[in-house]
């Protein structure tokens, strides 16, 4: 058992314009301002580091008890997948969605169904479609906010009618909220304030090009949060102490690192939008906000992907791994120059295989 998308990703995206990563170029670890003469290679800190904990729940608005800290994102989902299921349980997952919440549901021997977030509708949640799809074994709903791959916002008055649902059949609604951020001062609180039924995940990977620090978190009701770290016992254990010392000085200045990120992102999502309405083959609104484009394409996808990768040197992500073979995802997050060249590289590739 394994994530076909995770070894794609780490196997093959080395490229000369490598647009298929998801978040935002790494932040320059010159830009915090570290005294590393300071920092110790072990203390306190057996269920959490209590600097970190405390910043995170400040950031979050909530209390530290209702915060678990975890090795960025995807160990939160599966922290928060493994507390909250039971073998044979039912999952309900959004679809299109990024593929390692259906792969470890699976593994923890979940039986995943799906909603569909249709395109039509600008992937938004149909909550209908929830509550045609939720049965009496459905012990999770899980989706993203904003939706990965298409970065739709889902707003709080929808979370509440579907932690309604969820409660009426005794599930939890996990809500994976690592690009939530990207809506800057306009984000609004996390769902996990909205009541327990609510399970939140996030981390400073993303948004704010920090992936390196592996700062991640899960926000949920304290007995939940207990369990959470007793599960990490037979895991991850501890996170290392000297990223969790760098995360707390992270979260000291996150305002300025947000402040790069925009500013890297309006540029960007310039360009992005330029190519779209440049090139008739791809399929797509102007994007708004988030890191990528999730357009559809009429030639055959994992074809031109191929052609584009063989010919062009550039990468993008097949839309077969989200459930969408129709339609790619273009990240938009890093260097703008490398993304302008890759973006002309998409361009020219699409113009040449659509006159074949």
């Amino acid at each position: 058992m394994g994530s076909a998308y995770m070894d794609w990703v780490k196997t093959q995206t080395h490229a000369a314009f490598n647009l298929a990563n998801s978040g935002v170029k790494s932040y320059p670890l010159s830009g915090l301002p570290v005294d590393f003469q300071a920092l110790t290679l072990s203390g306190p800190g057996a269920y959490g580091y209590a600097p970190l904990v405390n910043a995170i729940a400040a950031k979050c608005k909530v209390a530290p008890e209702n915060v678990a800290t975890a090795q960025g994102t995807s160990m939160a989902n599966y922290l928060a997948m493994a507390t909250a299921l039971e073998p044979g349980d039912d999952v309900l997952i959004e679809h299109p969605a990024y593929p390692l919440l259906w792969e470890t549901a699976e593994y923890l021997g979940a039986s995943v169904r799906f909603f569909e977030r249709r395109p039509e509708d600008g992937f938004a949640i149909d909550v209908d479609a929830i509550k045609r799809a939720i049965t009496r074994k459905v012990r999770l709903i899980i989706l993203t906010n904003l939706h990965n791959p298409s970065c739709a916002f889902t707003d709080e008055q929808t979370l509440r009618r579907i932690g309604e649902l969820a409660k009426s059949v005794g599930a939890r609604v996990l809500v994976d909220e690592v690009y939530m951020d990207l809506l800057f001062e306009d984000a609004p609180s996390t769902a996990a304030r909205l009541g327990p039924e609510f399970v939140v995940t996030n981390s400073l990977t993303k948004v704010y090009g920090l992936s390196g620090l592996r700062c991640g978190w899960i926000l949920g009701e304290p007995d939940l949060i207990r369990r959470i770290f007793r599960v990490n016992d037979l895991l991850g254990v501890n996170n290392p102490y000297v990223t969790d010392q760098i995360s707390c000085i992270a979260l000291e200045n996150l305002g300025r690192i947000a402040q790069w990120s925009r500013e890297l992102l309006e540029k960007n999502r310039t360009l992005a939008n330029e190519f779209v309405t440049a090139t008739p083959e791809v399929e797509c609104e102007p994007l708004e906000t988030g890191t990528v484009v999730f357009p559809r394409i009429n030639l055959a996808v994992d074809r031109f992907c191929g052609f584009l990768r063989e010919r062009y040197e550039t990468v993008i992500t097949p839309g077969h791994f989200f459930g969408a073979r129709e339609r790619v995802r273009i990240g938009i997050g890093g260097d703008t120059n490398v993304l302008a060249a890759g973006l002309e590289r998409i361009h020219d590739a699409l113009h040449e295989m659509s006159m074949q």
